[in-house]
């Protein structure tokens, strides 16, 4: 289902930094059997072994970790790399213990959508609360934030609990609304985003 989605969204031109919360949906989940696993682009393998090297020798200065970061998370195909994401995932980490706070709401904002994609929801919330306080205005921060509410909207909803559901729905219409406001011109940011997370989960 995800390399589906993820061929859906590079389709319709969403590279530019766009990626919704697991890509733009698609037609409805059907049993099938699984695709063969794709192999990471030349590019990711690149700068995965780069990423290795920041880990073990050479360092990257906090702007080229956020401009790798950016350029990674834009690649459906680095996203299904779990090596890669977890070497992001250090190098990130290691990098925001750098006293240059230039780049850190990008670097917040993608640990978030790293953690977001390896579904450690709570990790992903205090992530992208963190790149808010730091840059309010960044429209993708905004629309993980709906994500992951509409997300606990959904686990409420299921467990039964309608009014703690509502609140988690609220809360995702705000920052949904946010993103929207702040990129207008954003197909995926008009979608509704109880439908994204029904696709996402398969259902």
């Amino acid at each position: 289902m995800m390399r589906r989605i993820i061929a859906a969204w590079v389709a319709l031109g969403l590279l530019g930094g766009t990626l919704g919360c697991s890509m733009a949906p698609v037609a409805p989940h059907q049993e099938a059997a699984a695709p063969p696993p794709m192999e990471p682009s030349p590019s990711t393998t690149s700068e995965s072994a780069r990423l290795k090297d920041a880990l073990t020798g050479r360092e990257m200065s906090p702007s080229e970790v956020a401009e790798v970061s950016d350029r990674l998370l834009a690649d459906g195909q680095a996203l299904n790399d779990q090596q890669t994401m977890a070497r992001l995932e250090l190098v990130i980490l290691k990098t925001l213990k750098d006293p240059d706070k230039t780049h850190r709401a990008v670097l917040w904002r993608n640990l978030g959508i790293i953690h977001y994609h390896q579904q450690k929801y709570k990790q992903a919330e205090h992530d992208l609360q963190s790149a808010n306080e730091l840059n309010p205005k960044n429209p993708r921060t905004h629309f993980y934030l709906a994500c992951l509410f509409a997300h606990k909207g959904r686990i409420y909803e299921k467990s039964g609990k309608t009014r703690a559901s509502q609140q988690q729905y609220k809360r995702a219409a705000i920052e949904i609304g946010l993103a929207r406001k702040l990129e207008p011109s954003n197909a995926l940011y008009k979608q509704d985003i109880k439908q994204i997370i029904q696709q996402e989960n398969g259902k």
